[in-house]
């Protein structure tokens, strides 16, 4: 064997063996790709479902439902193809359950009171994700701009629901205290928070009711009168615990049409 065919022959074994590593990189590549993706994946599907089922039911209208449930879908069908070692197809049954009975209007509301200020931060955190949620799925062609503002700034406006509901239990409280002008200084924090969302007709309402709140336990507080009068004499505070889901509280609120 000549010098020309062991220097081919070299070439030809360090050719393959190039190859082969190019090959071998590739597919690790491919499979690191995969696993992040179906994590990515499975990390999406949880966190909605973590929203559908830790955020305030009162908070969750059909829409935000549906739009958690696509996102959950989307996620399933997607870990289908990837071949996830997940349960995926008892998830996508489940969703499609779910999705059926938010249509007809079947799905259970759970209604949870904003009363300590660990409860109204743990509700605020799960907003913020529910707000990058809704921009990712606009950012991803998911839901169209009109879809994801609509939703966006119904969001923002339960992130300030959120605020003012502790306020409002801080101030119950403090009528039982006998702390009036106290009280009275919560509901204008809680009036505060609403009136940021100005283009919300409910949160409108909403900073209405205050108002009145707010003149009665000042007539009250400059007439001496004591806290359980305070107490007893306010129907718009029970009112207010049903505020997303009683429309006879929002004819009641509603006192300057």
């Amino acid at each position: 064997m000549n010098t020309t065919t062991i220097i081919l022959a070299l070439a030809a074994i360090v050719a393959i063996s190039i190859v082969v590593l190019v090959i071998s990189q590739m597919r690790e590549k491919a499979r690191i790709d995969r696993v992040r993706r179906i994590t990515a994946l499975e990390d999406s599907y949880k966190r909605c479902n973590r929203l559908l089922s830790e955020l305030p039911g009162q908070y969750l209208t059909g829409d935000l439902k549906l739009l958690l449930l696509k996102r959950m879908e989307d996620a399933c069908n997607d870990l289908a193809r990837l071949k996830s070692d997940q349960p995926v197809e008892q998830w996508l049954e489940s969703v499609v359950q779910f999705k059926t009975q938010v249509q007809e209007n079947r799905d259970e509301v759970r209604a949870v009171r904003i009363d300590s200020a660990e409860k109204a931060t743990y509700v605020k955190e799960l907003l913020q994700n529910l707000f990058k949620m809704i921009e990712a799925m606009h950012k991803s062609g998911r839901i169209d701009g009109t879809t994801a503002k609509k939703n966006l700034k119904y969001v923002l406006f339960l992130v300030h629901k959120t605020h003012a509901d502790l306020h409002v239990f801080q101030a119950r409280d403090l009528i039982r205290q006998n702390e009036i002008r106290k009280a009275i200084h919560a509901y204008h924090l809680a009036s505060t928070e609403m009136g940021k969302s100005k283009d919300n007709p409910l949160a409108m309402k909403a900073v209405k009711s205050f108002r009145i709140r707010i003149k009665e336990l000042e007539a009250m507080n400059a007439d001496g009168e004591n806290s359980s009068s305070a107490e007893s004499e306010s129907q718009l505070d029970k009112q207010w615990d049903n505020f997303l889901h009683d429309e006879e509280w929002k004819k009641k609120a509603d006192y300057d049409d």
